[in-house]
């Protein structure tokens, strides 16, 4: 077991080895591109343009008429009058108590201090 695990180690080995291609490196082409300078002086401001006319002013509307008054509302009916509730009756008059005892004796209450 232990040698036939090397050996399918080194087939695997020499079986990738053999698919390798070269690589072709071509050299690069080398493009010289100039490098601008420094900017020149700014130039002289440009005059400025002519005013456009002005247009012509619109006509003012018409005024819109006045709109008619609308009709008053009829007034409405009176209410009867209700009838006049019936009186009540009158209470009868209450018995008269009795008179207490006439002793002549006068109670007087001190308060506590």
């Amino acid at each position: 077991m232990k040698y036939s695990l090397v050996i399918s180690a080194l087939l695997i080995a020499l079986g990738l080895s053999a698919c390798d291609k070269p690589t072709v490196v071509t050299p690069a082409t080398v493009i010289t591109v100039p490098v601008p300078g420094p900017a020149g002086p700014t130039g002289a401001t440009g005059s400025t343009g002519a005013t456009g006319s002005s247009g012509a002013a619109g006509n003012v509307g018409a005024a819109g008429g006045t709109g008619a008054t609308g009709d008053t509302g009829a007034t409405g009916n009176t209410g009867a009058t209700g009838d006049t509730g019936a009186a009540g009756d009158k209470g009868s008059k209450g018995n008269t108590g009795a008179k207490g005892p006439a002793t002549g004796d006068t109670v007087v209450i001190v308060p506590a201090r």
